[in-house]
């Protein structure tokens, strides 16, 4: 997993789709997403790290 991409194909398994049309709300509402989905233990530890990390830097990017 190397893009924010990738990050909602991860979620699309899970049927979620995020669009609210607006870029920060959208990663905001994917990471937590994939905190529930970790707690939850649906996503492994190494999926739920790189994802992290995918959107927090896609979020600094943008801010």
């Amino acid at each position: 997993m190397k893009t924010v991409f990738d990050v909602q194909q991860l979620l699309k398994r899970f049927h979620t789709f995020i669009y609210t049309g607006d870029r920060i709300g959208d990663l905001e509402l994917m990471e937590m997403e994939v905190v529930d989905l970790h707690k939850l233990e649906f996503i492994s530890n190494e999926d739920y790290i790189q994802a992290r990390l995918i959107l927090k830097k896609e979020k600094s990017r943008l801010t």
